[in-house]
């Protein structure tokens, strides 16, 4: 009966934090493309660096009120997961233009067996049949619903492959980092987000007036404009405690398959908000594959040996060390 309450908790806890990224991440997309679309913030370099600003005072906040404890992360470790962080934030917004929308978000596709295969070398981490199968058919239905036009040049496809394996090797770096170091999602927050927002505010504004032949401070504020900004850096600190938080509790590779489903939220809600000339029947069809795709995965990575079973090296170091069997310790792990 223990054991049974206490994976029901996981399993509230686990849904709570999954639908606390949802509503963050869709919040945010809806909220960016007004201020970008509507208003003409197309700073999407500095607007990210303002994000961690915001977030930074919130850890820093946090903190002096005893809510984040002290923890080390070395120097070395927070320098990489910075290099990684910075090139995926670059590499999206070169990738998005220099290439046509469809080979981008095919390139963004391939970030699940870029993840996969982190997970496969680093470690050792093996899928059933089913879990690999559901996989793709979750690409395939999103493949359906985004993809239109596909056009790659030589320099696009380089910036593609900067920032899909930039991104997957980020997400995989947020769970290895925790799991390490033992730190919750606040405490590598606070290590991560000063330094993101530092140096992303360093470059930002040189990379968009690259990028978008637009000067920021020549950018004409007025009050509209201004309170959607507020708003996107306010939901931002959900958004980026929420990925640490999902990341922590799953795995890169759970996190980027189920995080499609943000991507059919946000079409749906683009109909909404925006108009429903890009509602027809192919993005329906591919919704509806997509969805399958999702609960396929759901069921069979649930399964015992489905789910990114490790090694049988690794699943007796983890007997040993913790009295159990590698089921248990990994439905176990904490943020």
């Amino acid at each position: 009966m223990p054991s049974t309450n206490k994976a029901d908790k996981k399993a509230a806890v686990d849904a709570a934090a999954w639908m606390f990224n949802v509503v963050t991440s869709v919040g945010i997309i809806i909220v960016n493309k007004a201020l970008m679309a509507t208003y003409g913030f197309s700073f999407a370099t500095t607007l990210t660096g303002l994000h961690f600003a915001t977030t930074t005072l919130m850890t820093v906040v946090l903190r002096l009120l005893g809510y984040i404890q002290p923890s080390h992360l070395p120097y070395s470790e927070l320098l990489k997961f910075i290099f990684f962080a910075n090139f995926s934030i670059v590499g999206m917004n070169v990738s998005l233009m220099w290439n046509s929308v469809g080979f981008y978000q095919i390139a963004k596709l391939t970030m699940i067996p870029v993840s996969c295969l982190l997970e496969v070398v680093f470690d050792k981490i093996r899928y059933s049949r089913d879990t690999k199968l559901s996989i793709l058919i979750v690409l395939l239905g999103v493949a359906v619903c985004t993809v239109t036009d596909v056009s790659v040049n030589a320099k696009g496809f380089a910036a593609a492959f900067v920032a899909v394996w930039s991104t997957a090797l980020q997400q995989y770096y947020v769970h290895y980092l925790q799991r390490k170091y033992s730190l919750t999602s606040f405490n590598l927050l606070g290590h991560t987000a000063p330094a993101q927002a530092g140096s992303l505010l360093l470059l930002g504004p040189f990379l968009d007036y690259w990028l978008t032949s637009k000067r920021i401070d020549e950018f004409q504020f007025h009050f509209p404009s201004l309170a959607f900004l507020i708003l996107s850096c306010t939901i931002a600190v959900g958004t980026n405690l929420s990925q640490f938080i999902c990341i922590g509790r799953f795995t890169a590779v759970s996190f980027q398959v189920l995080g499609h489903m943000k991507t059919i939220l946000v079409l749906i809600l683009g109909f909404l908000f925006f108009g429903k000339e890009g509602l027809n029947m192919q993005v329906v069809v591919g919704m509806i594959i997509a969805v399958i795709g999702m609960i396929w995965y759901g069921n069979a990575s649930s399964k015992p040996g489905g789910k990114e079973r490790r090694s049988h090296s690794m699943s007796r170091n983890s007997q040993q060390k913790h009295g159990g069997s590698p089921e248990s310790s990994e439905a176990d792990e904490k943020v």
